[in-house]
């Protein structure tokens, strides 16, 4: 059997695509196996002359928009929205510096470990 040369592609160029169309007119498909057909796609069927195919999809059915100023029936009204309770803002200020000094201890915690780490790890380096 003789041994086809691989297709060469061109080299990228700079900001573009590597990819170049083919020049000159597709190429054709390879023939097809003996005793089989010559093409099993014939392509599309003609139009016919009501503009729609034989047997195939006759599209939705026509629509009728509805009346101007249309709107569906509105059936349930809703309660109007009942009103809120009343906040406590001197427990709500109290809560809210309990959790910041909370947020601060952390952070002090696990800036002290840091560094203790470090010292440890810096003298046994130098140690």
């Amino acid at each position: 059997m003789p041994r086809s040369e691989p297709a060469r592609t061109p080299p990228p160029t700079p900001g573009g695509s590597a990819w170049t169309p083919p020049a000159g007119p597709a190429p054709n498909p390879p023939p097809a196996p003996p005793g089989w057909p010559a093409s099993a796609y014939a392509g599309p069927p003609p139009p016919t002359t009501s503009g729609r195919s034989a047997g195939g999809y006759a599209g939705p059915p026509p629509t009728v928009p509805p009346p101007a100023g249309w709107r569906p029936p509105v059936h349930l009204q809703p309660p109007p929205p009942r009103p809120l309770p009343p906040q406590d803002m001197v427990g709500l200020d109290a809560a809210e510096q309990r959790a910041q000094r909370f947020t601060w201890g952390v952070g002090v915690v696990a800036g002290v470990v840091l560094v203790v780490l470090c010292c440890l790890l810096c003298s046994r380096v130098l140690f």
